[in-house]
Order: structure tokens, then C-alpha cells, then sequence
């Protein structure tokens, strides 16, 4: 394969595809280059001159430019398989996604790692993960699996794998925690993915010496740039609820493009289909003024640089033919895809070797009546989560609910609903219940197993009939999501996929999550994406006031307060 993709290079023997007629945009140089583009199996090896090939395609007119990489996400927050992702993202020119499967690790262990390190080997985009670092995230939840270091440290050397995913607990990190100093030491020199939301001065100068290098959690051109400065690469995260490329657009010049990247963490079916996806963001951040050479680079060449994939991130002789047809820069509408030389069309996804499920019937639900959704306390004075719409961030407030009968009881004038979080692997049967400000429920509930990290059972609701069902039928249909009222469910979408991921394609999915938000909205809900916004009301290393099932837990402190 060398000496023929050198002779094919060269033109001493027709390259096995040829595109032809369009120009090649350099994201080293900006210069937009004519020619053809010669491919030999899986690489480029030749740009800007006239080669003959054994196929060809017309790309007249168009504008290619290498394919975008995701460097942020959970595939499993997308709520359909790896084999389904990919079916929905690549043709919108996603050719390389960096995942931490750390949603089904959290659930199934290793046997979920390998799901999606199996599954790498047969899509048509290139998955690559990083071994997840925290699983659980905290000591504070009761999470499916744990995983240590020495867990972690076989898989290290796959060649799918680039190197240790989000290190959340970062309390742990400056504070030495002995697990955590085990999981650094043990990819020491390797790629380790930060999450330092809030994080600075001396906390996040110890946090980057623990050899921290990339981080999505900045929320703001300053946090952005403090990060910079103390050699972080920052990825501009917008997904279906963090949404932070408003915030940081400023930041994207064609000085810093080079130590920015691009990534949406956790975004929907349906959010893909209204908005789009990396394509999305190009747009968006081209409307917001930024330099269009400096988007295009952060959304690949940046971005293979900074995860080290240096076969990708330009259209160039020895890097793989991960290439986006486009008429225009600023519309960012993909009209090919090739990955790895392979046009992902229809074909392309047909002639995948898909694999079987893992982590069924993976949600129990203990016995529950209403009763279980009382929450007792003789102080009237009650800590309640407020939510920010398009933030994983809630605030902390501190609300006057007195108690009757014993019990102090959701309150809709005040937009106060019960949060319970559910254990649901079996372990415990912990119940623990809250107050949430923000999702204007009005009758029924709502109810979740995608509930960061550890994945147990969330419920928001104003009626507690309407939270048994609710738990009671996400565990009937092997999780998912579900909406109650009045004792029925109007709405619903079975994930039994480890609780987290439907076994139906990505359109049934997208339909499924459109009458879910409607049926959601009957309750009064005005929230854009309810269900993840619930699921991250449960993660307890995003400040500041959060949920699990040992209770309500206040981040800046890192301790549960009851």
C-alpha cells in the first residue's frame, strides 16, 4: 500500500478516486487551492494538480474542506446507538468523534466501554474514546459500576482509544485524592480530558499541573481566556443544554483558532434535525462575526492537533480522505461526505456489521407509593435548585416552604416542583427529594433515566400518583423517558439500551423527543430541553446545587446537605 500510494502521488499509475473540478480551502495557510484531489484507499496523495483515477467525481464549484471533529461528547446522550449516531451525524460532515462512554460505563461497567470500542471498528465516521476517568463521578450517588485504575489501564493501548476522558472530580485532583493520583499516574504523558466548570487561580493552576489538557466546561470569554493562558485547550461546547458559543465566539480569532476547538457533549436527535450539529455551530459562529478560516480550523485541524491525531485536520497528500463538499463556507451545508475515502451515503451505512445490545433490563424500581415522594423537615427555611435554561450550572436559592401535615409539598404559584432521584441498579433503593425552580410545571410529571452520571431514576413532578407512574412505567419499558398526567402517560421513548440509548433509528427517536417536548409543554413546562436539563439537575460536579440519591448536594462545599 506505501508504494502505491506513493506512485499514485506521483501519477505514475491512476489513483483510485479522483475529486475534480473544486477547490481545496488550506487551514494552514488560507489559501483556496484548485486541482484535483487524487485519494488511494483511505489518504490523500495529491492536491492541486491533474491526476487520472479509476473513479471519478465532479465536485465542480464546490468548496472542500477537511472533515469536522467533534472533540466532546457522550454518544449515549444523543439517545440512540453508536450504528445510529453515526447514520445522523456523519453526513453533515462529522467525520471524527472523540467520545467518553462514561454514561453507559456508569451503568454497565467495562461491558459498555467495549460496546462503543466494538462498535468504533464498524462505523462508517472514526469514533474515538477516552477511557472514562470517573465512575462514578463523586462518592456522593450510587452509580451501576466502578471502575479503578487498574480497570482502566488494559484498554489503554486499543487502538481506538486516545486517552483518559473528562477528569470531573476535580476537587479530587487538587485535593490528591489517592483514586484519582492512581487513574493520573496511570496515563501520565497521555491525553487526559479536563472539567474544571468555575475553576481558577492557584486551584486551576494545580489542576492543569496534574497534566490536564483540554476543557469544555468554560462558560465565559474570561474563564475561556484564563484557561488558555495556563495552557488549556478550550473546546467551545453547544449542545442540547450547555449552550456556550454565544459566550465564547468572542474568543475565536485567527490568533487562538489554533488552541480552539469545537464539541456539543450532549445533543439530540431532535436538536440535530431543527439546528444541526458541528455544521450548526459553523454557521452560527461565522453569523457571529468570527474569522470563517478560524472556524473551519477549530472544527479540525485545531482539533486533530490537540487529541494528537495527526493523520487528519487538512486536505493534504498522506493525511486519511476525511473530506466535506460544500458550495459555500458561511451555509455550511454538506453535500458529500467522505470518510476515510468511503462516500457516506446510503451504501456506506448498509454495509455495516452492526453488533448486538449490551446492559438490558439494567432499571429496577423499588416499591413506591406516594408517600415516598414526601419531603419532611421542621425548618421552614429549604435549599431549591434553580435552574438556568441553557446551563448545566443551577443556582442555589434558599426558599421559605413550611411544612403541613409533615410534609412540605410542591408549590406551582411559586414554580416550586418536587426532584426525586430514584437508585435504580438494584443496589439500594435510595430515595431522595428536592425542590427545582425552572421547568413552570403546572399538573403530572415528568420522569427520566438519563440522569448524569450515575443514571438513576429522576422525577419531576407536581403530583405524586403522577411520579409512581411515572418511575413505575421507566421501568416497565427498560427506561427512557416519560411524561404523566391525571394517572395516564401522554408521552414516551424506551431507551433499553443500558437505560440510555433506543434500539429504533434516529427518526423515531427525533418524532419520539418532538411529542415528548409537546406533551411536556401541556404541563406547563417552557423549557427547550427538558429531559436533559433534568438530567443534569442529578450531576453533582457542576455547581452549585444539585441532586442524587444520597441527597441534595451543595458542589461548592462537595458534601451532601440532606
Amino acid at each position: 500500500m506505501l508504494e502505491r500510494r506513493i506512485a499514485q502521488g506521483r501519477g505514475d499509475e491512476p489513483a483510485d478516486l479522483v475529486l475534480r473540478g473544486g477547490v481545496v480551502w488550506c487551514m494552514v495557510t488560507g489559501a483556496r487551492i484548485p486541482g484535483d484531489v487524487a485519494i488511494c484507499g483511505d489518504r490523500i496523495v495529491g492536491i492541486g494538480a491533474d491526476y487520472d483515477a479509476k473513479r471519478v467525481i465532479d465536485v465542480s464549484g464546490k468548496l472542500l474542506v477537511p472533515g469536522f471533529i467533534d472533540t466532546h461528547l457522550h454518544i449515549e446522550s444523543s439517545c440512540i446507538t453508536p450504528f445510529e449516531f453515526d447514520r445522523c451525524v456523519t453526513p453533515r460532515g462529522v467525520t471524527t468523534a472523540i467520545c467518553d462512554p462514561h454514561e453507559i460505563a456508569n451503568v454497565a461497567g467495562l461491558a459498555g466501554i467495549r460496546y462503543f470500542l466494538d462498535a468504533s471498528a464498524r462505523t462508517v465516521m472514526d469514533i474515538r474514546v477516552n477511557l472514562s476517568s470517573c465512575v462514578p463521578s463523586t462518592h456522593m450517588e450510587t452509580a451501576g459500576a466502578a471502575l479503578s485504575a487498574d480497570d482502566l489501564a488494559p484498554l489503554a493501548d486499543h487502538p481506538q482509544v486516545i486517552g483518559l476522558a473528562e477528569f470531573m472530580n476535580y476537587p479530587g485532583v487538587i485535593h490528591r485524592d489517592p483514586g484519582c493520583m492512581d487513574k493520573l499516574r496511570a496515563f501520565e504523558g497521555r491525553h487526559i480530558d479536563g472539567h474544571a466548570p468555575l475553576l481558577s487561580g492557584r486551584d486551576l493552576n494545580a489542576y492543569v499541573s496534574a497534566g490536564i489538557r483540554t476543557e469544555h466546561e468554560a462558560t465565559s470569554a474570561a474563564e475561556a481566556t484564563e484557561k488558555l493562558q495556563k495552557g488549556l485547550r478550550v473546546l467551545i461546547r453547544e449542545g442540547s443544554v450547555s449552550k456556550d458559543l454565544e459566550a465564547l465566539a468572542e474568543i475565536l480569532t485567527p490568533l487562538t483558532s489554533a488552541y480552539l476547538c469545537l464539541c456539543t457533549d450532549d445533543r439530540n436527535p431532535l436538536d440535530i434535525a431543527e439546528h444541526g450539529h458541528l455544521d450548526y455551530m459553523i454557521r452560527r459562529l461565522i453569523e457571529k462575526g468570527c474569522d470563517p478560516l478560524a472556524v473551519y480550523r477549530a472544527a479540525s485541524l485545531s482539533a486533530a492537533e490537540a487529541f494528537g491525531l495527526k493523520d487528519r485536520g487538512q486536505i493534504a497528500p498522506g493525511k486519511r480522505a476525511d473530506i466535506v463538499v460544500l458550495d459555500d463556507a458561511a451555509d455550511c451545508r454538506a453535500r458529500m461526505v467522505l470518510c476515510a475515502g468511503v462516500v457516506a451515503d446510503a451504501a456506506a451505512f448498509e454495509a455495516r456489521d452492526l453488533i448486538a445490545p449490551v446492559a438490558r433490563a439494567s432499571v429496577h424500581v423499588p416499591a413506591l407509593t406516594p408517600a415516598s415522594f414526601r419531603y419532611a423537615g421542621n425548618n421552614a427555611e429549604t435549599p431549591v435548585i434553580g435552574i438556568w435554561p441553557g446551563k448545566i450550572l443551577t443556582e442555589h436559592i434558599t426558599e421559605t416552604i413550611p411544612a403541613t401535615d409533615g410534609d412540605k409539598r410542591p408549590d406551582v404559584a411559586r414554580n416550586l416542583a418536587r426532584i426525586t432521584v430514584i437508585e435504580r441498579h438494584g443496589k439500594n433503593g435510595n430515595i431522595a427529594n428536592g425542590f427545582v425552580r425552572g421547568f413552570e410545571l403546572k399538573r403530572g410529571a415528568i420522569a427520566s433515566t438519563v440522569c448524569h452520571d450515575h443514571h438513576n431514576i429522576a422525577v419531576v413532578g407536581v403530583d405524586y400518583a403522577d411520579m409512581v407512574l411515572a418511575a413505575q412505567r421507566l421501568g416497565e419499558i427498560e427506561g427512557g423517558f416519560v411524561v404523566v398526567e391525571g394517572g395516564k402517560v401522554l408521552a414516551e421513548l424506551a431507551l433499553p439500551l443500558a437505560g440510555l440509548m433506543s434500539l429504533e433509528s434516529f427518526e423515531h427517536v427525533r418524532d419520539a423527543l418532538t411529542a415528548l417536548r409537546e406533551a411536556a409543554r401541556s404541563l406547563g413546562v417552557t423549557l427547550e430541553e427538558p429531559f436533559l436539563q433534568l438530567a443534569f439537575v442529578a450531576l453533582p460536579v457542576i455547581p452549585h446545587l444539585k441532586i442524587t440519591d444520597f441527597g441534595l448536594v451543595d458542589v461548592d462545599r462537595f458534601e451532601v446537605i440532606g
